[in-house]
């Protein structure tokens, strides 16, 4: 995976929550931008990978964000969101593999015609023989 992080900048806001003082007094909520349209370490395939697949936490001016509100270490957040950010990144350079198609064995086929048989005379069993 490549590092990435000096194209991520940093906001800060107050968080929410428990907390007294120390929620309505200091910014610990770290918030991580990034522009993936702007990276010079991707291809322009991975930076279309990430965009198609990241689409619904990119907002409308292009920037992928991740917000943390964990702890109560604004240092902390930061770290939290920078490593969520990664992980989403090469969670979304993975293509998944083309599926080979197969077809049923010869024991499988078996198998599914004698249930077959097996449910057919049970149902026969269970009529009433009208004459």
């Amino acid at each position: 995976m490549k590092d990435f992080s000096s194209e991520i900048f940093f906001r800060t806001t107050r968080s929410g929550g428990k907390g007294g003082q120390n929620v309505n007094k200091v910014e610990t909520r770290a918030e991580a931008w990034w522009l993936p349209a702007e990276s010079i370490f991707f291809t322009p395939e991975q930076k279309e990978l990430i965009q198609n697949k990241l689409a619904s936490r990119i907002n409308k001016d292009g920037y992928l964000l991740v917000k943390s509100s964990y702890t109560r270490s604004q240092l902390e957040n930061k770290q939290i969101a920078q490593e969520r950010m990664n992980e989403l990144v090469a969670q979304s350079l993975i293509k998944p593999k083309k599926r080979i198609a197969t077809k049923p064995s010869k024991a499988a086929r078996e198998r599914r015609l004698e249930s077959k048989q097996i449910d057919s005379y049970k149902k026969q069993m269970r009529r009433k023989d009208i004459e």
